[in-house]
């Protein structure tokens, strides 16, 4: 963020992009952005993608009057790479996040990588997170050292550790009603868009839910019918209308460009707690279509037309788009995203109809180009009593748009063009560049070992009669 900021600052020419600059635009007539950013909801968890058990009324609304993107791809099929590839506009392989940081993990996205918080901060914009952040708890890496102006909500995933509330960088609360986290968050938003109405403003709005364990308030429990899931669910949509009926109510809808999404695909093995992405393959975790293919959609009233997008389109598109439409001028780093301003406009198509698939967060595996789709051999996946295992795989070629279900791997019939997507894949591997060592030092072994360093040196210090206050911290949020 500080070289960042220099050099915006510091640098007219020869920048990145767009030339607009603050002062281009009258602050009032910038848009505002509020993501309403959804963890493992599936494909198909929302009545206007295809679910039938429960209705989805005011996501369904924002469909209705916006884009609906049916060929959306999150950064990666799990949550701390996929967050970090929506805040950056990089794949998370570039920055070395290549699994999901845990409550004693003490590593975190790196402060330098350049978020779409900092951006628009440039821009005079107010900023801030609200809900699970998932990129670091350590306090370095927490929002406020990432371009947000403000934080509240659970650092990680709510199935990990005790769960407590941040606010800035302080716990607020250390014993919460999580069963209302839904409507907590969504209070938290309410009263930030109220406060920020008189300036542009980006809320980043991350739900906690769809991830197990599910939770869900007294208002909405049964009231699906078909279990939590679809309660909470039905809280969401329901938290969605709050937010939609405040920027009414405040004048500012037509200013405001709002986007629904998710992180990744749904956590299959989870069953009944788990979502569906039908009629996708697979779920959470794999470089099927239904772990990264996600719901998407895009409102700004007076400024989207309705329509159905079946295009290639990536959650990497926001920063760059983001960028464009506040009058920023991108980071001086390689993104992978696409400015798609002239899609939300009806004006023209995204700048490439490739995607590429990273099924480990490290290799590309994958590759997408128009219709078709490239898979190189994986192992099996294993299943459990909810979900049929996964037969390990040769290559694999699909027509997608024949065979979204990924269910006929044509390979063999079509030879030449198997050709041409292994190298198309192969070319955008070797034009990828490098890609950085793992920076996740995942789950209890490196922490602990971590800290048994700090142990032996605080106990031979002790020994030796030397006080280290260096020694006094390991740097982690106190959450017990």
């Amino acid at each position: 963020m500080r070289n960042y900021l220099n050099w915006v600052w510091g640098s007219a020419l020869g920048a990145i992009g767009v030339s607009c600059t603050a002062s281009t635009l009258p602050k009032s007539e910038k848009p505002n952005f509020v993501f309403i950013y959804m963890d493992d909801m599936g494909y198909s968890d929302v009545s206007c993608y295809g679910e039938t058990r429960w209705t989805t009324p005011n996501i369904d609304a924002l469909a209705e009057q916006g884009i609906k993107f049916t060929d959306c791809y999150a950064a990666s099929p799990i949550s701390s790479p996929s967050r970090a590839g929506f805040l950056t506009g990089r794949y998370p392989a570039r920055m070395g996040i290549q699994g999901v940081f845990y409550p004693d993990s003490y590593t975190g996205m790196a402060p330098d990588e350049v978020t779409m918080a900092e951006v628009l901060k440039t821009q005079g914009y107010a900023t801030a997170c609200i809900g699970k952040w998932h990129l670091g708890n350590r306090e370095k890496f927490l929002p406020l050292q990432q371009g947000f102006d403000e934080y509240f909500g659970i650092p990680y995933s709510n199935d990990m550790s005790a769960q407590v509330y941040l606010r800035g960088n302080e716990v607020e609360e250390f014993h919460i009603d999580i069963n209302n986290v839904t409507k907590k968050y969504t209070e938290e938003a309410i009263d930030y868009i109220r406060r920020k109405a008189d300036q542009p403003f980006f809320l980043f709005l991350a739900h906690s839910m769809m991830h197990v364990p599910i939770y869900v308030s007294e208002e909405f429990a049964g009231k699906s019918g078909a279990g939590i899931y679809g309660d909470a669910v039905l809280e969401v949509d329901w938290s969605v209308g709050r937010i939609m009926e405040t920027l009414r109510e405040l004048g500012l809808d037509d200013n405001t460009l709002v986007v629904f999404t998710s992180d990744n695909g749904p956590w299959l093995q989870e069953g009944p707690l788990g979502g569906r992405a039908l009629p996708l393959r697979e779920g959470k975790t794999t470089a099927y279509e239904g772990g990264v293919r996600v719901p998407c959609i895009a409102y700004w009233k007076g400024q989207i037309k309705p329509m159905v997008n079946t295009d290639v389109m990536s959650l990497l598109d926001w920063l760059p788009t983001v960028t464009n439409l506040s009058g920023a001028s991108l980071p001086e780093v390689r993104l992978d995203g696409y400015d798609i301003t002239n899609v939300l406009k009806g004006s023209g198509k995204r700048a490439s109809e490739d995607y590429a698939y990273f099924r480990n967060n490290r290799d590309i595996t994958d590759y997408r180009s128009g219709d078709w789709k490239i898979s190189l051999p994986a192992p099996g996946i294993k299943g459990n009593f909810w979900r049929t295992s996964t037969a390990a795989h040769d290559t694999l070629l699909f027509n997608l748009r024949e065979d979204v279900g990924e269910q006929y791997n044509v390979y063999h019939k079509y030879p030449e063009k198997a050709k041409e997507m292994l190298q198309k894949l192969q070319d955008y591997m070797q034009n990828f560049g490098e890609i950085p060592p793992p920076l996740v030092m995942t789950g209890n072994d490196a922490s602990k070992y971590l800290r048994q360093q700090r142990q032996d040196a605080r106990e031979k210090a002790k020994a030796a009669g030397v006080r280290d206050k260096s020694m006094e911290t390991d740097g982690f949020i106190d959450v017990q």
